[in-house]
Formats: structure tokens, C-alpha cells, sequence
């Protein structure tokens, strides 16, 4: 069904929620899945620090997740980006378009649509600029 999955996260639980959606898909299809995560960049005039303060154990509990997709028998590879300004969606758009993605999965907080705009959905933002088709996972209910 696919061949390769992005799956972009930000280490949330909603994100650790996307990853086991991906990873079933993946071991269904045989598919390659390509994690992506975005370290979001504060920049003063004298500095640049990740805006999330754990942004390091972030990172480890990504690449450890990506490790035990390798070790299920999936395929999986872990990028990571770091950006000083704009959203991530169109970094995770282009990883996609760069490994020739077929399905993006994303989480997404469960905002409504007027405050999703306004705090910047990531989700919603892959609907409009994605190069294929976007799987978006909602929050446990």
C-alpha cells in the first residue's frame, strides 16, 4: 500500500502516538518510514537556543524510537532539522518530496480550525503544501 511514510514529530506523547500509527503501517506495507523532527530555534541578537529546554532528551527518545522500529524489522531512518524561523511543515513537505514520500503522518492537538491558524497547526499547514497524501492522528479522546 505505501512505500515510504514521513512521519513528523515533536516527541509528544501525541507524537510517540503517530509513530506507533507508522510503524503499523509500515510493517503492513513493507514500507520505509522516514522520521522527522524540527528543533525549533530561539534567535536574539547574541544567541540561539532551542525554544523546548529538553530539546537533547527530545532528540534521544526520537532516535531511540527509530531504533526500535529497526530492530521490529521496519526500514527507518531519523532526520533532523533545527530552524531559526518559519514553521516546520514545509521542512517536513520537503523531506517528503526529497525521499519521495507517499503518505506524511502527523499528530495533531485536536484545536479547532480558527485556533489552529492562529497558533500555526503544523497538521494544517501539510494539507495545503504536502506533495502527497497526509495521514493526521488525533489525540486519545
Amino acid at each position: 500500500m505505501f512505500t515510504t511514510i514521513v512521519v513528523a514529530t515533536d516527541g509528544s506523547e501525541l507524537g510517540d502516538r503517530v509513530m506507533d500509527v507508522a510503524q503499523k503501517l509500515a510493517v503492513g506495507s513493507k514500507a520505509k518510514v522516514v522520521v522527522v523532527h524540527v528543533k525549533e530555534l530561539a534567535v536574539g541578537k547574541s544567541f540561539v537556543y532551542p525554544i523546548r529546554v529538553d530539546e537533547d532528551e527530545i532528540e534521544a527518545k526520537i532516535a531511540k524510537q527509530v531504533a526500535n522500529m529497526k530492530a521490529a524489522g521496519v526500514d527507518a531512518e531519523f532526520r533532523e532539522h533545527a530552524l531559526k524561523m518559519g514553521g516546520p511543515a514545509h521542512l517536513i513537505a520537503e523531506d517528503a518530496r526529497d525521499v519521495g514520500a507517499d503518505l506524511i503522518a502527523v499528530g495533531t492537538r485536536g484545536h479547532g480550525a480558527v485556533t489552529g491558524v492562529l497558533v500555526g497547526s503544523v497538521a494544517h499547514r501539510l494539507l495545503g503544501i504536502a506533495p502527497c497524501p497526509v495521514l493526521v492522528v488525533p489525540p486519545p479522546r
